[in-house]
């Protein structure tokens, strides 16, 4: 009887849940789909997958010089900036030019053998609608001539025009007591293959050749911007949004500088980050002049670059205002990756538990904030998802971070099969490569005998919901059970198409999937363990060498600012700058280097950060032998701000809490923070363990590590639930090498470029500097 009705339920739910989503099954279906032919046609031979290529093992950046920049700033007028990088590896194809994208004309023509994009004839004025232009050439490399652009704000409005469509309506802003017209210069060109741009106020002499420095303040801005890419793209830049986003410093005389290639949605290969902005900032200098600072600003991926940057290229930065920051991308993955995993757990597997259908339920194993939300579209897909995969639908009941913030990016950055801009390149050249964050950074993590790069995700021996067990909130049972049934992610070898529905992917409406479940290891029999996923140890040990992981140093002023969105259960949670302020106590750094500041949504602090940081890099530059902890303001404090811009608190107590056991401060209070699902099994708020230590399960009772809770009834599905056995995050990674970041007595030169004069140390200079 009690399965009858719990089968007219679901029949009831599922009608529900079909009746919502008609209108998306409408728009699915009948809306218009045209079919562009691909821009990329051909790559060069021998660009797809290679195997066996060995993981980084050589010297962190941090302690190593660079090579010698081999190519001669400036970039003149009318020439092209260097395309192969200087240290960040060899050049990776295909690579889709956004030259045209970005208003800034075709690319220049680099070869006649089809590879890359078509490049076509410009018509001359007057031809008929129907001329064809012929192809002349093609380019691989998406060479820009570097020019000189001129752009005005027209008065009364925040957005930038092209001059020459100026009418007598230039803006004029005050600067330095006199009223200036707010016209901007503009150089683009390509460096790394990538857009840059360097805009300043464009003095009255100003000419492209010449250009009239008279407005310029001796500040350097240097713009990182965030999303998610897996590279092969140059790009797109937008000139008139990049002015408009930093509008105000560009009024007080601001210069600013940006690069395509320092867009984490087109690549996150921050050792190529890195290399262009080190270019980027030569074709500033050598043109421009020295400033007397460069200070970073950039959210989410954008504020990743400038943690990473500080670490492992002293000197570039000198101050930071990480937005929405965390400390870095790839340690993101080891919880976001648990994201479908364990819902795919709770709406499909342990459907019929009621406990799951509770959002504020699923909060106490995930640790991100789950809740109340908003209906949406998104919403409206999914639950035509669980639909059609025989689940009951939510009906807008609310959701969750993994589900607002993280779906769609498991495959993205975690499946060789799937692009995200697939329909932009030839077939061919789409199934002849592999696609994922791992693999567009193939020559650090070192790909397997089977051509796939290698990853650090893994989970062996992770406890999920341990905490949730151990406060009472599930059963042993439950825990058994979704530790028996959660499993983990196929390796890359084994993977198939996503099932998305226009999104990419396979195009079937009937096999959708939102959470990839048809790429994630399944128990293959009743009372079965669904297998984990065993991260590559060298592929760990090689994101920790190559400075991709953010260990804690950090020499320059930060000033970490965000919203507090976790109402709005967007993926940038609050709690991701206390995992920064963590690493640096751990690492031993200068913790007062790191401001943490949070807001209400409704006001924006940037403009404090930017004085801010201003005195604090003036002082710090004044000083004779320069320490960033005694240049520091007074007023350089945490703090929160209210939706009015009121300071509530700021001082060193203001952000105290649970994560470093003292009494609750006041800003910890007003914007409380929540934990992820590694933090729930009980890893450190840190977040740096790809891969744990593990210990006996016989041990791990002993110890107690399950609190009140007597488990050991439970100890035989516990060894065969985890027959290597359970984290013991109270140990260290074993694959996290010692002595990273300690300065080396023989100078090393970093670099994955093929043929490059680099210098490893030997075992003996490696054992000194250990027992140093």
């Amino acid at each position: 009887m009690n399965r009858f009705r719990f089968r007219a339920a679901h029949i009831l739910w599922a009608l529900a849940g079909l009746t919502a989503s008609l209108l998306l099954v409408a728009v699915i279906i009948f809306w218009p789909d045209p079919k562009e032919p691909p821009r990329l046609l051909a790559t060069p031979a021998h660009s797809g997958p290679l195997p066996n290529l060995p993981s980084y093992r050589g010297v962190h950046p941090a302690v190593s010089a660079r090579p010698e920049e081999s190519f001669p700033f400036p970039i003149p007028l009318g020439t092209v900036g260097p395309a192969t990088p200087l240290f960040a590896g060899p050049l990776r194809y295909p690579f889709l030019c956004q030259t045209q994208d970005s208003d800034l004309g075709q690319p220049l023509v680099d070869n006649q053998q089809g590879i890359g994009v078509a490049v076509y004839e410009t018509l001359p004025e007057g031809a008929p609608p129907e001329a064809k232009p012929k192809i002349v050439g093609y380019s691989k490399d998406c060479g820009l001539p570097t020019q000189v652009l001129y752009y005005y704000q027209r008065r009364g409005e925040p957005r930038f025009y092209p001059l020459d469509e100026a009418a007598g309506d230039i803006a004029r802003v005050e600067l330095n007591g006199r009223a200036v017209e707010m016209i901007v210069r503009v150089e683009v060109g390509t460096i790394n293959r990538h857009i840059y741009m360097l805009a300043s106020l464009a003095g009255p002499d100003d000419k492209p050749e010449v250009p009239d420095l008279s407005h310029w303040n001796q500040r350097l801005i240097y713009q990182f911007r965030g999303g998610v890419g897996v590279g092969h793209k140059q790009g797109r830049i937008d000139i008139g949004q990049r002015l408009e986003r930093r509008i105000d410093q560009l009024m007080q005389g601001y210069a600013l500088a940006y690069s395509s290639a320092n867009q984490t949605s087109n690549h996150y290969n921050l050792l190529l980050a890195e290399d262009t902005a080190r270019r980027v900032k030569q074709q500033f200098v050598s043109r421009y002049g020295a400033p007397l600072y460069t200070v970073g600003i950039g959210g989410s991926g954008g504020a990743i670059q400038q943690y990473i940057l500080a670490q492992n290229a002293p000197g570039l930065l000198d101050g930071a205002i990480p937005l929405y920051g965390y400390p870095d991308m790839i340690t993101q993955t080891i919880y976001a990756f648990d994201c479908e995993l364990l819902e795919h757990y709770f709406d499909v597997t342990a459907a019929d538990n009621p406990k799951w259908r509770q959002w504020e339920s699923r909060q106490w194993v995930e640790g991100l904030r789950a809740g109340p939300a908003p209906a949406s579209m998104r919403q409206v897909a999914f639950d035509l998802a669980r639909v059609l995969q025989g689940a009951p639908p939510q009906l807008f009941s609310g959701s969750s971070e993994c589900v607002h913030g993280w779906r769609g990016l498991t495959p993205l950055t975690h499946n060789p099969h799937y692009l995200s801009f697939a329909d932009e390149l030839a077939p061919e050249v789409y199934h002849s490569h592999h696609w994922s964050h791992w693999e567009d950074l193939r020559h650090v993590y070192g790909t397997d005998a089977n051509g796939y790069a290698r990853s650090s995700w893994d989970n062996v021996g992770v406890q999920y919901g341990l905490d949730a067990l151990k406060d009472g909130k599930i059963t042993p049972e439950e825990f058994l059970h979704l530790n028996r049934h959660v499993g983990g992610w196929k390796p890359a070898s084994a993977m198939q198409q996503e099932r998305f529905w226009r999104w990419g992917g396979e195009p079937s409406l009937w096999r959708f999937s939102p959470w990839s479940h048809h790429n994630m290891t399944r128990a293959g029999a009743a009372g079965a363990t669904a297998p984990r996923s065993e991260g590559d140890p060298q592929a760990i040990e090689a994101a920790y060498r190559s400075g991709l992981v953010f260990l804690g140093e950090l020499p320059i002023p930060a000033i970490a600012l965000r919203h507090y969105l976790e109402p709005e259960l967007d993926m940038h949670h609050t709690s991701a700058s206390f995992s920064t302020r963590r690493r640096i106590e751990q690492a031993g750094g200068e913790t007062g280097n790191h401001l943490i500041w949070v807001a209400h949504k409704d006001h924006n602090p940037v403009p404090d950060a930017f004085a801010l940081i201003d005195r604090w890099l003036v002082r710090l530059k004044a000083m004779e032998t320069p320490v960033v902890a005694e240049a520091r303001p007074e007023e350089a404090l945490d703090r929160c701000y209210d939706a009015q811009g009121i300071v509530i608190a700021q001082g060193q107590q203001v952000w105290d809490g649970a994560w470093n056991g003292r009494p609750t401060g006041p800003c910890m209070a007003r914007y409380p923070i929540y934990s992820d699902s590694r933090q729930v099994a009980g890893a450190d708020l840190s977040g740096l363990t790809f891969k744990c230590a593990l210990q006996p399960v016989e041990k791990a009772l002993e110890k107690g590590l399950y609190g009140p809770v007597e488990m050991t009834p439970h100890l035989p599905a516990l060894k065969a639930i985890f027959p290597q056995g359970v984290c013991d995050y109270q140990r260290p990674s074993p694959w996290l090498p010692s002595e990273l970041l300690r300065p080396l007595k023989t100078a090393h030169i970093f670099s994955l470029n093929p043929g490059a004069e680099t210098r490893v140390a030997t075992a003996a200079e490696g054992q000194e500097r250990s027992d140093s």
